[in-house]
């Protein structure tokens, strides 16, 4: 397809994986207005599982109906995808976010960035264990290592807490799943649509989430008008970046693409300084990007992958 041949371009890549993890890095202060609007507190497990859910759930309908719009008809998935699309949605939407909303509420917003960035390790180094044309390589490792130093820049020194370690080992597992997400979907949307892979997923594992929440007690008041916009953005968020995600990991190298997940927690922390009043302007905070983006450009520009 046309976007395909534009997303094969080293460069357009690029772009579109940035532009990926930017939507992924304004979820960070936009769920906080989002608890701030529906009055979650940080023990509602139940309502922060029925609020993912909700915006996973919405971003499928928004993504599904891109599809049918596009298609001019009721677009449904092939009986051969119903296993990739159903172990897509349970690891990469409901896994991944089950544990890190739970765990988010028993550590720090520093441990959770640090841990996060371990799901380009998971990926680079599962991505050479079942994909042979994405080898593990000197310069893979390297930019690895920098990214993850960038990451431990911008969060200080604070270091791991005992009382911290239920929810340490959480957001690992969440990280776990992450990881694994993005070696199902290269697997899932090969020869297949991702824009279809990913309605259905999200459908999918958005669904569950809601299950969990409500089963846990969770409610919201959706007659808040704030909150039900805050809502609708995080699910275009959603919609928007996991489709073309999952295009790129379909087209590229897993490794490659999904070192760029570490630039997530700098979006985060930039854009939460410009929409919640925190303070930015630190050294750190550029030494830390510098540091991910000399990893980023290793891992790219190393000779592990082959190309598509």
């Amino acid at each position: 397809m046309r976007q395909n041949q534009f997303l094969q371009k080293r460069g357009f890549a690029a772009a579109a994986a940035i532009f990926c993890t930017l939507l992924w890095g304004t979820a960070f202060p936009f769920i906080k207005l989002g608890y701030a609007a529906f009055a979650v507190a940080d023990s509602d497990t139940g309502a922060k599982l029925l609020f993912a859910g909700l915006r996973f759930f919405i971003a499928g309908l928004m993504v599904l109906a891109f599809l049918c719009a596009r298609e001019k008809r009721l677009v449904l998935p092939e009986k051969s995808a119903l296993l990739p699309i159903a172990a897509l949605g349970a690891v990469q939407t409901f896994g991944q976010y089950l544990f890190t909303y739970i765990g988010i509420g028993f550590t720090t917003g520093a441990n959770t960035s640090i841990i996060t960035a371990c799901a380009s390790f998971l990926t680079v180094a599962g991505a050479a264990v079942f994909f042979k044309g994405d080898r593990l390589t000197v310069l893979k490792v390297l930019g690895c290592v920098l990214g993850f130093g960038g990451v431990l820049v911008m969060n200080g020194t604070g270091g791991f807490a005992l009382q911290t370690l239920f929810g340490d080992s959480f957001i690992f597992l969440s990280t776990v799943f992450a990881a694994a997400g993005n070696l199902i979907a290269k697997k899932a949307s090969a020869g297949r649509s991702p824009v279809k892979i990913t309605a259905y997923q999200l459908l999918f594992g958005g669904a569950a989430l809601c299950v969990a929440g409500l089963l846990c007690g969770g409610r919201l008041n959706m007659t808040n008008g704030q909150g039900v916009l805050i809502l609708l953005w995080l699910s275009f968020v959603s919609a928007a970046a996991f489709t073309v995600w999952t295009a790129l990991l379909q087209i590229h190298p897993a490794s490659k693409i999904s070192v760029f997940n570490l630039l997530v927690p700098i979006f985060g922390t930039v854009l939460s300084g410009l929409l919640l009043g925190e303070n930015i302007l630190k050294i750190e905070t550029l030494l830390s990007l510098l540091l991910i983006a000399a990893g980023i450009l290793l891992v790219n520009f190393s000779k592990g992958g082959k190309k598509t």
